[in-house]
């Protein structure tokens, strides 16, 4: 048997995990591979390849609803509803720029990691879009949960379950999402000049407003200057970001108010759709802290907070350490590069993360750093045990990404 498995059909993954098991084999779980250096480095014996299986089965835009199998690329995904005036919701990241990988991620990577980009703050994470699935689990057995309709009740919502489990529970053979309607245009107020403290109580008023933001992130000047969008990169200083979405004329509106809204809190200016797009993909993708930036392999990690504690967290890590800061989610979500050493600054985050509240992931480091301590946030010991049940129940043997979260899970 090779050590690279590519199963043409969901038949065939069945087949895959049930000899793995029979020989006492544990299974890398790969799609493209645009997250594989995300995690503990992978304790196993073979690839399971899922990126045949690929192929949209089922459209219906008039249904807001699409079906394919696990190892579709987004960018097709992307495309199709696009062209239907529709839109993956939650705007989920290519991780291409920040871990310098070639091939971007599938449908079923973005549902196991759980993605989402800026709009998170409106429209909720990829869980949140996940109607049903086909898979087959670390026991050797196919199952399904959910199915093809917004609305469907059938016992347990598996998918919230499987979303952001890494493949440590499942193969994912084929699944159901809901896509909405895309907006028609999109503008971004900016405040210039802003301290991170100032920035996050600018976003905060806006998040508290009528003005239904899709997205509010602040740059610092450092990374305003690596945004690839003129009417940001040249502004010389910082500059926190407002977006808003939708019809022509109530963008037009909503952006008027939200305008006059910032005004005390700096100088404000504002972008239309062109540059509007280019700035947040930019700060989706997180290509300010892209991995090729000097040649030097920087530590990068991905900080989750209530917003309000966000400019916090940012400025107790900045005393302590040379840091770049981006700030998305109203504050909510800090992505934090530190110089590289002996821990890529772990022992300073999870400090200063358990003191103020949230989650620290390591996103990007060396193998051997991310195999000597946690990548994910530790656990307690009453979750640690519910985790463990969780996998037992799925993959007594741990044939399934063993290890790739924590330790001995």
């Amino acid at each position: 048997m090779a050590d690279h498995l590519k199963p043409r059909d969901a038949k065939d993954v069945e087949a895959a995990v049930q000899w793995a098991l029979a020989e006492g084999k544990a299974l890398e779980l790969v799609g493209h591979g645009s997250k594989r250096a995300i995690g503990r480095p992978a304790q196993t014996d073979l690839t399971l390849d899922l990126s045949a299986l690929a192929g949209v089965t089922l459209y219906e835009p008039e249904e807001l609803v699409l079906s394919a199998k696990a190892g579709t690329p987004l960018a097709e995904i992307e495309a199709l509803v696009a062209a239907s005036g529709q839109q993956i919701a939650f705007e989920p990241m290519d991780y291409r720029a920040i871990l310098g990988g070639v091939d971007g991620g599938t449908i079923g990577g973005a549902l196991a990691a759980n993605l989402s980009g800026p709009r998170r703050i409106k429209a909720g994470a990829a869980r949140d879009h996940f109607l049903g699935l086909s898979a087959v689990s670390g026991r050797g057995e196919t199952f399904k949960s959910g199915g093809r309709v917004v609305k469907n009740v059938t016992g347990y919502d598996l998918c919230k379950l499987i979303a952001g489990s890494w493949g440590t529970l499942a193969a994912m053979t084929e699944v159901t999402i809901k896509v909405l309607p895309g907006p028609e245009t999109e503008e971004t107020v900016l405040i210039r000049g802003l301290e991170p403290a100032r920035a996050v109580a600018a976003m905060g008023a806006a998040m508290g407003s009528s003005c239904d933001v899709s997205g509010a992130a602040h740059l610092p000047a450092g990374i305003a200057v690596r945004i690839p969008a003129g009417a940001v990169a040249g502004a010389g200083g910082a500059v926190t970001a407002l977006r808003v979405e939708g019809f022509s004329p109530s963008v037009a509106h909503r952006k008027d108010m939200l305008a006059a809204l910032m005004k005390p809190f700096g100088d404000v200016a504002i972008v239309g759709a062109p540059v509007s797009h280019a700035l947040w993909q930019a700060v989706r993708d997180v290509t300010p802290l892209a991995a090729s930036r000097e040649g030097v392999e920087r530590p990068l990690w991905r900080l989750s907070t209530t917003p309000n504690r966000g400019a916090e967290i940012g400025a107790r890590i900045a005393r302590e350490a040379e840091a770049e800061l981006l700030y998305d989610w109203a504050g909510g979500l800090l992505w934090l590069a530190l110089e590289p050493s002996d821990d890529a600054g772990a022992a300073l985050v999870r400090r200063v993360v358990a003191a103020t509240g949230g989650h620290a992931a390591l996103i990007r480091a060396p193998a051997a750093l991310r195999a000597a301590g946690d990548v994910f946030s530790p656990q307690d010991a009453a979750v640690a045990a519910l985790t463990k049940r969780v996998k037992e129940s799925f993959d007594p043997r741990g044939v399934l990404n063993p290890g790739r979260m924590w330790a001995g899970v």
